[in-house]
C-alpha cells in the first residue's frame, strides 16, 4: 500500500527544494550586483516602470509593508531608489529608480540566460513549468 504521507509522495517537497535551489543559483549572480534576491525582485518591478508606490510593489510581490519597508530603505542606502511621499496624499510613498538603479538593469540583462543554463533546462521547459505554476496559483483565487 502506498503511504500518502510519505515524503516522496508529496508535491510540496520537490517544489520546496526547487525554490531553495533556484534562489541559491541566483545568489552568486546577484552578489555581483550587490543585491539580495528580494531586492532583485523589487528592482525587476521598478525596471518595468521606474516609479511605483510601496503598495503597488507590495501587491505585485505579495510582500507586506513590514517586509518591504526595510528592503526599500536598504535599496535607498545603495542609491538605487528614492523614496518620496506623494504631494496629494502623504500616506502614499513613491519608489523611483535613481540613475544608478536604472543603469543596473544593463548589468542584470544576462541573469535570465545564466539561470536557464545553470538549471540545464530549455526555454520551453521553463515556460511549461511557469504556466503550470501560474495555473495552480490562480486556481486558489
Amino acid at each position: 500500500m502506498n503511504d500518502k504521507l510519505n515524503i516522496n509522495e508529496q508535491i510540496c517537497f520537490p517544489i520546496y527544494l526547487l525554490a531553495k535551489d533556484i534562489i541559491a543559483l541566483y545568489k552568486p549572480l546577484l552578489n555581483a550586483l550587490n543585491l539580495t534576491y528580494p531586492q532583485y525582485l523589487v528592482m525587476l518591478v521598478l525596471w518595468e516602470n521606474e516609479t511605483r508606490t510601496v503598495n503597488t510593489i507590495g501587491k505585485t510581490l505579495n510582500l507586506d509593508s513590514g517586509t518591504l519597508t526595510p528592503l526599500l530603505k536598504r535599496l535607498q542606502q545603495k542609491e538605487l531608489v528614492t523614496r518620496t511621499r506623494s504631494v496629494t496624499d502623504e500616506r502614499v510613498v513613491n519608489i523611483s529608480l535613481t540613475t544608478k538603479g536604472a543603469q543596473l538593469k544593463n548589468e542584470a540583462q544576462c541573469i535570465p540566460e545564466q539561470m536557464m543554463e545553470a538549471m540545464n533546462v530549455s526555454v520551453e521547459d521553463l515556460t511549461t513549468l511557469k504556466e503550470l505554476v501560474i495555473k495552480i496559483l490562480n486556481s486558489k483565487k
